[in-house]
Parts: C-alpha cells; sequence; structure tokens
C-alpha cells in the first residue's frame, strides 16, 4: 500500500447523477489532472458499482464509500473488504452520516482493512466520538457536523473550535492517526482554515460532485496547498 501523503482532499461522489456511471469516471479524471497538476493529493470516493471501472481508469487513490465488517462466504448484500481489494480501491470511508455504523461493526471493519491493506477513514459528527475513533487506530478520523454537510457553510468558518479541539483531544490518545474535516467545505479559504485550525486535510462532496465546472472548483480548493 503505497503511503497517502498529507495535506489530502477527499472527495466523495455520493450518489449524484452528476458523478454516476461514466460520468464517476470523468470525475475522477478530472481529479486527478488536477492533483498532478497543484502535486497534492486528491482521493476519489465513487459509488459501489462504479468502483472498478473508475480504479481502472485513474492513478489516484481510489476508496469505497463503505465497507461492512464480515467474512467472504454468507453476507448476502454487503460490502466485504476483499471485494474491494479485487475492485482497485486503496481505501473506505467508514460511518458517514448517511450510513452509520455500531462501534463493534466500526472496530471491526478497521481491523479487517488492517489486514487487507486498505486505508479506513472514520466519519465522526464531534469530539467525542472522533477519540473514541481514534482509539481504534484507522488511518484516518474526518470530524463532520451532521448539520453542516451540504449547507455551504463550513465548519472550518462555523465551527473552528469543534477542528482544533478534535485536534488537540485526539493527539491525547494518537499521535499518527489522519485528522481530516469536513461538512461544507467549498472553496480554498475553507481548505486554508482547516489547515490552520490543524486538520491535515478536508472530506469534501457537493462542492465538487455537482459543480458544472469541478476542476475549477478543484484548483481552487487545492491551491493554497500546492507544494
Amino acid at each position: 500500500m503505497d503511503n497517502i501523503e498529507t495535506p489530502v482532499v477527499i472527495i466523495n461522489l455520493k450518489t449524484y447523477s452528476q458523478a454516476t456511471g461514466e460520468k464517476a469516471v470523468l470525475m475522477a479524471q478530472a481529479c486527478e489532472r488536477v492533483s498532478n497538476e497543484y502535486d497534492v493529493p486528491i482521493v476519489v470516493a465513487p459509488q459501489m458499482p462504479d468502483l472498478y471501472r473508475v480504479a481502472k481508469a485513474v492513478e489516484i487513490p481510489v476508496f469505497s464509500q463503505h465497507m461492512d465488517p464480515g467474512e467472504p462466504g454468507r453476507f448476502t448484500g454487503h460490502v466485504l473488504g476483499e471485494a474491494l481489494v479485487e475492485s482497485g480501491c486503496a481505501g473506505t470511508l467508514l460511518n458517514h452520516s448517511e450510513h452509520r455504523m455500531q462501534l463493534a461493526d466500526i472496530e471491526e471493519a478497521i481491523q479487517i482493512a488492517h489486514k487487507l491493506h486498505l486505508y479506513s477513514v472514520v466519519c465522526t459528527n464531534n469530539i467525542q466520538v472522533s477519540v473514541a475513533a481514534a482509539c481504534m487506530r484507522p488511518w484516518s478520523v474526518a470530524v463532520e457536523p451532521p448539520e453542516l454537510i451540504g449547507s455551504g457553510i463550513s465548519v472550518s468558518q462555523a465551527q473552528p473550535e469543534i477542528i482544533s479541539g478534535t485536534v488537540k483531544k485526539i493527539r491525547a490518545v494518537n499521535k499518527d492517526v489522519v485528522i481530516l474535516c469536513g461538512a461544507g467545505i467549498s472553496n480554498g479559504e475553507d481548505v486554508t482554515s482547516a489547515i490552520k485550525l490543524g486538520a491535515q486535510g478536508v472530506l469534501l462532496a457537493s462542492a465538487v460532485a455537482k459543480s458544472p465546472k469541478p476542476e475549477s472548483v478543484l484548483a481552487d480548493l487545492v491551491g493554497p496547498l500546492s507544494k
């Protein structure tokens, strides 16, 4: 598993029609062009049916939007890590606000991700849950207040204390986990604010996935991070 450097930008394509099927491939290719131009790591997370085609079309890391715990066999309808590996995935989101998981399932999924050499990003909604997630030793914790998701109001601007408080509390229990922030991130200023508050990257969706000009939006987002 190649190391993903920070700061990193993860683009969740959710189930937007603008990023479904072949459009998911075009969106991922736009992410790759911007990543290469600005030398900033960008990860893309398409829908499950699009994982294989997207992973075949780009060299940037492709993450799943979810992964279930469990071993191959009797898990009809579940998304198992082994299948993600076969699809070309490098990692997965876990516990997104739109796909919550039980605590025990999160922990088991992280352990499976470690075994399969998959990156795991645990989405959380507050400081306390973020600390609990960090204790499970995923690759990353991404704090996203649900009320700001898709609002266009960034957590780094509206609730900066959540980011700075999360960073402080997490570092008391885990020195290595990558700390991301999400919810309402839409421009380079939001990203800059998040980094200044101690985040090591951002997780976002609609600002890019719903944009008619995703490359322009991406360029604005990653410009402040350019090396």
